[in-house]
């Protein structure tokens, strides 16, 4: 397996604090889906962030968040979400941050004979071939090999479409992460409703597909601005 070497700014507890503000926003605009799904942050080779199974993500607070390392023998992670986030921190060359969720357009379109991303949309090409399919569902993945199959699958895309299930963002920080997942639902609304419609979809020109998503690229401001201009809509207990 490739390794890779995450070490993101900040002290623990802002990215505690980030990772508990990011669960709270899914919740927010209904990318999460009982008390399933996780949201991690590596801290080293070894270690990463990931908030705890059995709390629902609008009640999630620094404090709640657990640390996975996977050298220890009692680990709390819920076992899917070792398998898989283990993985992908260690494969995923800018995998810092990796979230999954169910979230409904987007997971839609997981479950349709043609799951692809099509560039239709401005939003969509944020994405412009950037997304990873993994169009083998193996049920619940609870084994170390399944998360590797996974990870596999993913490669170094910052997005996986996982058949049946759900999707997967990578990024190398919350901010970039979070607003890559929120607009990636939004892009996959756009495309369930056209579809909708029952018209064929109009796809933008190839050339203009890779020079808008090259524009969005340089948007790493963006991604901050976006985060922090959000998490002053949650009450500030998450910060506990």
């Amino acid at each position: 397996m490739t390794q890779t070497h995450h070490h993101l700014p900040g002290d623990e507890r802002d990215l505690r604090q980030d990772l508990a503000a990011a669960l709270r926003l899914a919740v927010r605009h209904n990318m999460h889906e009982g008390i399933c799904n996780h949201f991690s942050i590596a801290l080293d080779d070894h270690r990463f962030l990931l908030n705890p199974f059995g709390i629902h993500w609008s009640r999630v607070c620094a404090s709640d968040i657990i640390t996975v390392d996977e050298h220890a023998p009692d680990n709390e992670a819920e076992i899917t979400a070792l398998c898989i986030h283990r993985a992908v921190h260690k494969r995923h060359p800018r995998g810092a941050v990796v979230l999954h969720a169910h979230m409904p357009y987007a997971t839609a379109l997981t479950c349709t004979t043609d799951p692809r991303l099509r560039p239709i949309h401005q939003n969509s090409l944020r994405f412009y071939q950037d997304v990873a399919y993994d169009n083998e569902y193996n049920g619940l993945a609870e084994t170390f090999e399944e998360g590797e199959r996974i990870a596999e699958a993913m490669n170094d895309k910052s997005v996986l479409f996982m058949a049946n299930h759900g999707v997967m963002v990578a990024s190398p920080t919350m901010a970039e992460a979070f607003d890559k997942l929120y607009y990636l639902e939004r892009a996959c609304e756009v495309q369930v409703l056209a579809l909708s419609t029952g018209q064929e979809l109009v796809e933008l020109d190839a050339e203009l597909a890779q020079r808008t998503k090259a524009d969005f690229d340089q948007g790493s401001a963006y991604h901050q601005a976006h985060f922090e201009a959000i998490k002053p809509l949650l009450d500030r207990s998450y910060l506990r």
